[in-house]
């Protein structure tokens, strides 16, 4: 794998099985299998996009004010900005982690230290250092109490990313709760993940009003579309959706949990909070199991990219039940 690979690459693969990509399944990818239902028709393209009702829709729903968020192209497109915008001369993140992370951070000429969740979660950081923190993590879907740690940030003076991307999943408290206390916390959120978009790119940091300004001076004036911000004010409205979307995944994890704690081909199965499940392979590697996968159109994540994980290590995501009986049937047969 490439340093900063990561799944969801559906066209690659098909062409690679030689099938078209809506044969294939892929459980890679960490994004919602449900999506709202949203009609575009009454979208105007021939006049430049007003963030001003989208804006509003979000802050009502995070329960912040409207200058206390900013708009981006997306989680990714958030992160770059963010990492050119810090000046800290150090950058900490709690590995394993979203990789864009440490590419942005090498990018931006930051020294990098990596704190691996699972073995030092108590290790110090560095006085007036980036903290990146990253709640329900990622590849292990771990939602963590923080409360301890953002105690000792702020101790040290810190600069906080806390990233809540996959935070919808599982209705875990926000750290949005310390913005009105502590003035150098920013919380991430992608829009892509709970809402099922993958091709719509919006995401959002909150923190002040004084800390947005400054972001948004640095910021071009137009970075989504009309059609982003009619996507999002109409799925953010969905109740419907929402209530669905947590019935179904609640149904169709419990069952992959079950599936996967039941194949001899796992070692371990980690705890997840999100909507995809770190797994530790018994004997092969991943790259062994991506091959074996291909005569179904199956995708899984290799992991051993992701820091302090190694090359039987996989991500598996959690989708319909019909597609996780398939992937059942497919391990099964590699008994």
């Amino acid at each position: 794998m490439t340093d900063y690979a990561h799944g969801g690459d559906v066209n690659s693969f098909a062409a690679h099985c030689g099938c078209a990509h809506e044969e294939v399944i892929d459980l890679s990818s960490n994004i919602n299998f449900i999506s709202p239902s949203v009609d575009f028709s009454s979208v105007t393209l021939n006049a430049y996009p007003s963030y001003e009702r989208l804006t509003e829709t979000l802050a009502e729903h995070y329960g912040v004010t409207s200058e206390e968020l900013e708009l981006f192209n997306g989680g990714s497109a958030a992160i770059f900005a963010l990492l050119r915008f810090f000046d800290n001369a150090t950058c900490t993140i709690y590995s394993p982690a979203y990789l864009e992370y440490k590419k942005a951070a090498h990018l931006h000429g930051k020294k990098v230290c990596l704190i691996n969740r699972f073995e030092a979660m108590d290790t110090e950081v560095e006085e007036s250092s980036l903290v990146i923190f990253v709640n329900p993590s990622t590849p292990d879907g771990r939602y963590y109490e923080i409360e301890t740690l953002m105690e000792m940030w702020k101790g040290k003076n810190c600069t906080i990313l806390i990233d809540e991307s996959f935070l919808e999943f599982c209705g875990g408290e926000s750290a949005t709760r310390y913005l009105l206390t502590y003035d150098k916390l920013y919380v991430l959120k992608s829009q892509t993940k709970f809402y099922g978009c993958a091709g719509v790119r919006v995401g959002i940091v909150l923190s002040s009003g004084e800390n947005i300004c400054a972001l948004r001076a640095k910021e071009p004036l137009w970075k989504i579309s009309a059609l982003d911000c009619h996507f999002l004010i109409t799925a953010l409205k969905d109740e419907p959706f929402r209530t669905q979307s947590h019935l179904l995944n609640a149904e169709a994890k419990t069952y992959l949990k079950t599936l996967l704690d039941h194949s001899p081909l796992f070692e371990k199965v980690f705890e997840s909070d999100a909507n995809f499940f770190l797994v530790r392979l018994a004997s092969m590697n991943a790259r062994k199991l991506q091959e074996k996968l291909i005569p179904y159109r199956i995708m899984v994540r290799d992991c051993s990219n992701f820091d302090f994980l190694n090359e039987r290590t996989v991500r598996i995501a959690v989708k319909d039940i019909k597609v996780l009986m398939r992937f059942e049937e497919a391990l099964c047969s590699l008994r």
